[in-house]
């Protein structure tokens, strides 16, 4: 069956890469050793810090978030050195099996995966390690799995208040450019980023914001690593080179999506992140269905995860949706397979793109047969009309 029409890519990442920055990938391939990439890598070094909101070194691998996630672990740790992490649901739990795959002591405070992180959890742990053997706390700001997002300054509260040394390590995969973040205000020591979601590029660019007190941590690290050394990484960087092989395409991609996100402004682009993911969980509420995230105080505006009603497939519905709209939504991950479907509401997107993916949506739970009131895209309607 031949799909007619636009694919509407809804998933929560990757997302829709604007034509502008696709038009800049596709340019010729230049020099990676010569004069024209050395002032691309000054310039996209330089400006992905506003992004992160750091003044210091922002390091970009040829890699999924993934790899900045190993990255992170083995630049600052060593072999046996115990962690603390939060399970606020998938992509959390995936950072501790890494973690431990490592050879490092990862403990998982457990939680039914319905709210962020728990930082006065966190700092009770972190006060009963009166000898310092936690090296680091690792938290996901939003959780791709559920929607839900995590106060990263109220964890760095929690581990000030508990007086403990402990790294704060942060993965914003799916938050970056599309949710506030602030890596220096927040004292965040790490930050993990990747290009597929709020940056509006394809996958392939990984990202680690470093503090001084990261960079110096590196300097005791046992763990053996070569590509993902920041050392070498940062010394080549200051004169916009590599060490080895970039994502040259990637990167001039990255430079038109800066100057996108530059032109909007940050504040506005996450108001309209906001602005979107509000009456995403507006249309839910109406058609009577439940979000994963059961806080309004950490919803996510990167998006909106939902739960059917028991005895319902949201597999079978995503696939039914797929075959009549041609659109993906996300599935259900772990202990919410076939339970939740999710809608992503990041990157390039406008007002018109949300309502079309309300419609998609609500014309699927007519031919699936699955219970629910009908005008919840007019309730978003509604609400983006009041709310411009």
């Amino acid at each position: 069956m031949i799909a007619t029409g636009r694919h509407f890519l809804q998933i929560p990442g990757p997302t829709n890469t604007p034509l502008p920055v696709l038009a800049a990938m596709a340019k010729p391939t230049i020099d990676h050793r010569g004069p024209e990439f050395g002032k691309l890598g000054l310039d996209v070094l330089s400006r992905i810090r506003g992004v992160f909101g750091t003044q210091n070194p922002v390091v970009i691998y040829p890699a999924s978030g993934t790899g900045a996630w190993e990255a992170a672990l083995v630049n600052t740790l060593s072999p046996g050195d115990r962690v603390v992490m939060f399970e606020t649901g998938w992509f959390a739990t995936l950072w501790s099996r890494m973690a431990r795959r490592l050879g490092i002591e990862a403990e998982f405070i457990p939680s039914d995966w319905r709210a962020g992180a728990d930082a006065a959890a966190i700092e009770a742990r972190l006060r009963d390690d009166k000898t310092h053997e936690i090296k680091a706390v690792c938290v996901v700001h939003n959780e791709t799995s559920t929607g839900c997002v995590t106060d990263i300054a109220a964890i760095r509260k929690a581990i000030e208040n508990a007086r403990h040394p402990a790294l704060l390590m942060v993965d914003t995969i799916s938050s970056l450019a599309s949710i506030d973040y602030r890596h220096d205000e927040w004292g965040v020591d790490v930050t993990v980023g990747g290009s597929q979601k709020g940056l509006m590029l394809p996958p392939g660019l990984s990202f680690n914001a470093v503090s001084d007190k990261a960079l110096k941590a590196s300097k005791a690290a046992r763990f053996p690593r070569s590509f993902w050394d920041w050392e070498e990484m940062i010394a080549i960087n200051a004169k916009g080179y590599f060490p080895y092989t970039p994502a040259t395409n990637l990167l001039q991609g990255l430079k038109v999506a800066l100057d996108m996100l530059e032109e909007e402004g940050l504040p506005q682009v996450f108001a309209r992140h906001d602005r979107a993911a509000e009456a995403t969980r507006r249309a839910v509420r109406h058609w009577g269905f439940e979000t994963v995230c059961a806080k309004s105080s950490d919803y996510s505006s990167s998006l909106t995860a939902v739960f059917l009603p028991e005895g319902h497939s949201a597999d079978n519905l995503r696939k039914i949706i797929l075959e009549r709209s041609n659109m993906s939504l996300g599935n259900g991950l772990g202990r919410l397979a076939d339970r939740v479907f999710r809608i992503g509401h990041l990157g390039d997107f406008h007002d018109l793109m949300v309502t079309g993916t309300l419609s998609g949506v609500e014309m699927g739970l007519a031919v699936a047969g699955i219970p629910h009131k009908p005008g919840g895209v007019q309730a978003a309607m509604t609400y983006l009309q009041g709310n411009a």
